[in-house]
Order: C-alpha cells, then structure tokens, then sequence
C-alpha cells in the first residue's frame, strides 16, 4: 500500500484505515492503481508548469520591470508574475519528490519552505487580484482623488503589505510541515500532531487541520471573490448609469486572469474540505474520489501559476498583428492605463476624473 499513502501523505493507511478485509483490499489495489496513473499524470503537469511558469513570468518580470514605464497597472502585473514565478521556480522539487517515488531528500527546511511558498503563491495572488479590482472600483467612485493620489509608490506599498499579509497566513504550512522517516523512504507531510507517534487522531490535530483548511477557504477564496464581484458590480453599474467609454483591455485581462484563478483553485479547495471530512468521518471509502481528486484539483491549481502570461498576450486587442511585434509591446499594450472618456450625455466631468481602469 505504498502508493496509497503517499498520494496523501497526511493520511497514514494504518493509523486511519484499521484492519484490512477482503472488500478493502480490492479497494486498496484499485486506489492504488489509480495512484500510479495520476502519479505519472502529476509528473508531466508540474514539469509543464515550470517550464511554462518560470519563463512566461520571468519575460513579464523583465518587460514590467525594466523595460517598460512604472505605472500602476504595471505594478499590479509586475507582484503578480513574482508571486506565479517564485512558486514555479520551485516546483522541480515537487517533480523530484515525485520521482523518487514520495521520497524527499532535501531536509525538512526546505520541506516547509516548499509547501510554504505555495500558500504564500495562493495568497498573494489572490490578494492582489482583490486589491486590483479595489483599485479600479475606488477610481471609477472617487475620479478626482485617485487622479492626485493613485500613484506607482503608493501601488508599490499597498504590494508590500500584501506580501506581509500573504506570509502570516502562510505561516502555519511552515510550521506544521514536517519529515518523518520509514523504511528508508523519507516522507513531506502536514504533521498537525504534537507526538508524531501518536496511534489516533488528537482533538488538537483535528483542529488544527480542521483551522487550516476553513481558513485558507474564508481567506484565500471566499471573502476575495465577494470583494471582487462586488467591486465589479459596482464599477459595471456607475459606467452604465453615467454613459462611460472606456478601453477594454486591462478589463478584459483583469477578468481572465480572475476566471482562471477561480477555475484553477476552486476544485482544490473543495476536495480539501473533502479530504477533511474523509480524514477523520466514518466514511473511509469515499476516499476513493478524494484521491483521484485531490492530485487533479492540485494539478489544476499549479497550472494557474503559468496560464497568466499566455492570457496577458491572448487577450490583448488585435493579438496576430502585436504577436508579429515584441514581447515589450504585447505587455505594454496589456498593461497600459488607460482614461475612460465620457460620451455627450456626461460632459460634467473632464477627461481625467472619469478615468475608470
């Protein structure tokens, strides 16, 4: 039952399964099969994400800080592409761990430092599309001061602060993350018990796995994503309530990038609060789903981390005529800010107070 209980390392097969009875052993060699397929299957999409995620973000890097002028969009862009790029460039860990068959040779530090850098991707990433989607609600409400206060500095502070946030609430994978050695095989797992040795699930593990997974729902996903509807909405009605142009393009890549943030994680964590519930429920067998699931939803996950670059290119106006120009013009034209100009109904205000993205 090796690969069983490496697919989820958190679940240990004999502490939480019990004794093995016929039925179960037929379910365990299918797991087990299924096991090897997603194994491989994981393999092929992590190697693709940090070859896809490390050099399209790495370019956007670049362009953004280097090449092209500092505005605010470009500082939104510029943390988000770190945040897609750092968690990439670590992932031939992930596909070494793999390789070895779910033994990870490179210590504990870097055990936690590895799963701790994926949290702080899903954080960070997440907190700045919900500051974007702020910023532009905040310009379309208040014109006038965000014409003398929406600034690159300011931009580059409010980044700050999201990278500080992001890393307290990744804290805890750093500190539960935890390597424990058997026969010779040294596994990387969410240790949320006191005594490693312990036979039975504690109250305190159960709720400190229980807090991490409510946590990273409320926080990384849900109140997010009602923030940013309701920045959207909002910014949706006052265009159509005053007669307001305004160029589509960061808009449109804005709302790609939040659709393929939500398609990418949103299954990830709704197998984590099922693999919560099949932890430690009575239902062990429905387990099944969550171990296909778990490896497919994760997968899912890490791709997001390299989908951003190609929909900054893709989404863009007049793509086959900006993809025949440079890399520096296809992310300019991405990111460019644009003045929403108000149509004859709406002269009241100057060209500027009706900026909205």
């Amino acid at each position: 039952m090796k690969n069983f209980t490496a697919v989820f390392p958190d679940l240990e097969y004999n502490e939480y399964y019990g004794n093995n009875t016929e039925e179960d052993q037929g379910f365990y060699e299918r797991i087990d099969y299924i096991a090897n397929i997603l194994h491989v299957f994981s393999m092929v999409v992590y190697s693709v994400a940090f070859l896809l995620g490390t050099v399209g973000n790495g370019l956007v890097i670049y362009f953004t800080a280097f090449r092209m002028k500092r505005t605010v969009n470009v500082v939104w862009f510029l943390n988000l592409a770190i945040a897609d790029f750092i968690f990439t460039f670590f992932l031939p860990l992930s596909v070494a761990y793999l390789a070895l068959n779910f033994h990870w040779p490179f210590g504990t530090f870097m055990c936690k430092l590895n799963s701790t850098i994926a949290f702080i991707n899903l954080y960070a990433s997440i907190f700045l599309l919900t500051v974007i989607s702020m910023d532009r609600c905040i310009s379309v409400l208040f014109p006038v001061w965000c014409q003398n206060h929406r600034t690159p500095k300011l931009a580059s502070f409010v980044a700050l602060g999201v990278w500080i946030i992001a890393f307290v609430f990744s804290l805890p994978y750093f500190i539960f993350r935890d390597t424990e050695a058997y026969n010779g095989t040294i596994s990387c797992f969410n240790n949320f018990e006191d005594d490693i040795t312990v036979e039975e699930p504690t109250d305190l593990a159960i709720s400190r796995h229980s807090g991490t997974v409510v946590t990273r729902f409320i926080v990384g996903f849900a109140i997010p994503f009602i923030l940013i509807i309701s920045c959207y909405s909002i910014i949706l009605l006052r265009i159509q309530r005053n007669h307001m142009t305004t160029s589509s393009k960061p808009f449109k890549v804005v709302i790609a990038v939040i659709i393929s943030f939500f398609v990418c994680w949103f299954p990830y964590h709704v197998f984590s609060f099922v693999e919560l519930s099949i932890t430690y429920g009575p239902d062990r067998h429905f387990s099944y789903a969550v171990f296909i699931g778990i490896p497919l939803s994760s997968s899912l996950a890490f791709i997001n981390s390299c989908v951003n670059p190609v929909l900054y290119v893709f989404m863009g106006r007049d793509f086959k005529e900006k993809f025949r120009t440079s890399f520096q013009a296809i992310f300019e034209k991405a990111f460019t800010e644009d003045s929403g100009q108000l149509d004859s109904k709406s002269k009241t205000k100057s060209t500027s107070d009706s900026h909205v993205l």
